[in-house]
């Protein structure tokens, strides 16, 4: 039970000082868990260290600057970081960190989804058909 909690608890840990810092404090010096772009901030335009961090500059990519990412992008980081955190033939150590992406990506919160609204097109006006007369209603 305590090994299942743990792995959440840690994510919690590293989360809270990542949204009690302001966008200002982020770019101002990134907060990186690993490599150069996982965590707040990064450090554009190095390169990616490893497949991980690769994921993470992919995240930020598609994160505007001062905002929160749209839900695909954090979806597709988890996705990532979790075939990262199966996959056997990576190193434990970065089997683990991407374990933690994937859960910390799974809590972010995400910008909103901006619905477009389709112009609003009147309905048809109703029209009268006109059926011919039943044959045995006609007078002979």
């Amino acid at each position: 039970m305590n090994r299942s909690i743990l792995p959440l608890l840690l994510v919690t840990a590293l989360m809270v000082p990542a949204f009690s810092q302001t966008a200002s404090a982020v770019e101002g010096s990134p907060m990186l868990l690993h490599g150069n772009y996982c965590g707040p901030g990064n450090n554009g335009p190095a390169a990616p260290v490893d497949a991980l961090d690769a994921a993470c500059a992919r995240h930020d990519a598609c994160t505007p600057d001062g905002a929160l990412a749209p839900k695909a992008c954090n979806l597709r980081l988890q996705v990532d970081a979790e075939r990262l955190a199966d996959d056997p033939r990576q190193p434990p150590d970065l089997r683990m960190m991407a374990g933690l992406v994937a859960s910390g990506a799974a809590m972010m919160p995400s910008a909103p989804v901006s619905r477009l609204r389709a112009p609003a097109v009147a309905a048809p006006e109703a029209v009268e058909i006109e059926s011919p007369p039943d044959a045995d209603l006609l007078p002979e």
